[in-house]
């Protein structure tokens, strides 16, 4: 997208330019692999669920509108990609101990301690209710705001809100439950 704006990508990926639809992807896709590794814990479910989403996306590009930021309606694609990968597998992996820190962006110099807090921080927010931790991995692991989680949700920037609230609640008892 570095070539042109990304209304112009969008344009000619939607009337079939391949080399536009491959800038798309290119410029896109280590957010929806993260995305699609945060909620899945595993990579091989990641690069999985990541492919799916350039399959949806090449199909659905001629049905966006540009009612939202491209990145918001790409998120959207792989949230749900991701989230009907998990129903169905009636599961979540959870992460290996190397993999948390690397999501949490830990310094090189992490003590055992904190590995183990990582885990179980990260193991406590996969136990949580399913709009709950959506909102913690949007907003705390994507970066989002609470207005782009909102879309990405479905649901209004209050309810983002108070999805956080509850789960920062049900994190800080679970947590002291543990230490």
């Amino acid at each position: 997208m570095r070539d042109g704006s990304g209304n112009d990508w969008v344009q000619r990926a939607a009337a079939g330019d391949r080399a536009a639809f491959a800038a798309l992807v290119e410029e896109n896709y280590d957010r929806v692999f993260r995305l699609a590794w945060r909620w899945s814990g595993s990579r091989q479910r990641a690069e999985d669920i990541a492919q799916d989403v350039v399959v949806k996306l090449a199909t659905a590009i001629r049905s966006f509108r540009g009612d939202c930021e491209l990145s918001t309606w790409i998120y959207r694609i792989a949230f749900t990609t991701t989230t009907d990968h998990l129903r169905a597998s009636q599961r979540v992996t959870p992460l290996s101990p190397s993999n948390v820190m690397m999501l949490v962006d830990a310094p090189a110099n992490t003590t055992p301690e904190s590995e183990v807090i990582g885990r179980e921080l990260w193991d406590a927010v996969r136990a949580l209710p399913d709009q709950q931790r959506d909102a913690v991995l949007l907003v705390y692991g994507e970066d989002l705001t609470h207005g782009e989680a909102a879309a990405v949700m479905g649901c209004s920037e209050k309810t983002v809100s108070w999805h956080l609230h509850e789960a920062r609640n049900r994190l800080r008892t679970r947590l002291e439950a543990i230490g």
